[in-house]
């Protein structure tokens, strides 16, 4: 099924059904755009698709797939906005499971939707993954001990150097009055672990790497020639020369050095609170922070229902919104709560789709992962 010479063939999970993954997707569903650049087919619970649909008012039919066997001819059936292809993922034991809390029924269900469609992309069935958010805690209840989306990613395929990118589109900074070669993304050095271990887990090496996962991504995911790469620094005012750490002349400094040998367009590290003003005003295509919040608090200020999460260095294409369950809006009386976080879908259906048709993965080798 899958080729880079139509529309791609994107697997759609469905996300904690307890959160606000499944009305966000009827509601991208709605998007002709979607359907312009790519074919869908959600992988998850039909009946909670169903209630999904019934609840932000949509007419959109839900089309039970029940085998793999029967998965082509259901997407191919399935070319607009008025009919889903749902390929049944769980029991229905997960129909019983409450709403907006963390529930292990639900958690069970959004792993092995996440299961499944990457199994799915690794064999070539999919030419990509998109991900509705899941609740770690959830996850968690279910027994699958991940931090979150990512990791779960990383081991299902295999691969020890990825990383986290949030990204905004070229046409989103269009939007803002800024100029991009084909957006801004930021690319996380350290991630779902306590502050305390950022310091220990940061070496010139890793920074280097993510260096190159993110010249690679705009390079050959998205036709930038000589991607421009901003490294962030650690401390205040990148250290001033020692005065407030030396992480950036010992580790950092280094990495960049690491990164331009190999090539890669890296400068840096440059302070935090100057950079992504830098790169918004079109200086820089990929910045790599140095932890979690650093990169996210940044880039979700200027766009946080239009942010794409993409994962670097896996030998297949995942994309997701920027956006967590929001188990405080989700299924809510209101059912005008979701437009805006389904903007987000949108565009993360749409980079996947830019990535797939460009036949863009990493390739796995055994001193780790090259475009």
């Amino acid at each position: 099924m899958p080729s880079t010479d139509h529309k791609p063939l994107l697997a759609v999970t469905m996300g904690d059904p307890g959160g606000i993954g499944p009305e966000v997707i009827v509601r991208a569903w709605a998007d002709p755009a979607v359907h312009e650049s790519a074919r869908l087919v959600v992988l998850g619970h039909p009946e909670i698709m169903r209630r999904a649909a019934a609840h932000v008012r949509s007419e959109v039919e839900i089309k039970p797939v029940d085998s793999t066997a029967a998965l082509a001819a259901a997407v191919a059936d399935v070319t607009d906005a008025h009919h889903m292809a749902c390929l049944t993922m769980g029991d229905d034991a997960v129909l019983d499971a409450p709403t907006g809390v963390i529930d292990a029924r639900a958690g069970e269900a959004a792993y092995q939707a996440v299961v499944r469609a990457t199994r799915g992309a690794l064999a070539g069935e999919f030419d990509g993954l998109v991900t509705a958010p899941l609740n770690k805690a959830g996850l968690h209840a279910a027994g699958h001990w991940y931090p979150g989306h990512t990791e779960l990613l990383a081991e299902l395929c295999g691969v020890d150097d990825f990383a986290m990118m949030l990204y905004l589109p070229a046409e989103e900074l269009a939007r803002q009055g800024k100029k991009s070669q084909a957006g801004l993304g930021v690319i996380h050095s350290t991630l779902h672990c306590a502050m305390r271990d950022v310091f220990d887990q940061l070496t010139p090496e890793r920074i280097a790497a993510k260096c190159g996962l993110a010249n690679a991504v705009f390079a050959e995911g998205f036709g930038v020639e000589q991607p421009r790469i901003g490294v962030l620094a650690l401390n205040p005012h990148a250290g001033e020369s020692g005065l407030f750490g030396d992480e950036e002349s010992r580790i950092i400094e280094p990495g960049v050095k690491l990164a331009q040998q190999s090539g890669i367009n890296a400068a840096g590290p440059y302070p935090a609170d100057t950079l992504l003003i830098r790169a918004v005003d079109g200086e820089f295509d990929g910045v790599v922070a140095m932890y979690h919040d650093q990169g996210h608090i940044a880039l979700k200020l200027l766009g946080m229902h239009r942010a794409v999460n993409i994962t670097l260095g896996l030998p297949i294409v995942r994309t997701s919104v920027a956006h967590g369950t929001a188990f405080d809006k989700a299924w809510s009386k209101d059912a005008d709560t979701s437009p805006a976080e389904s903007t987000g879908m949108v565009a993360a259906i749409k980079a996947a789709s830019e990535l797939a048709r460009r036949g863009f993965h990493f390739k796995t080798t055994n001193a780790g992962v090259i475009a």
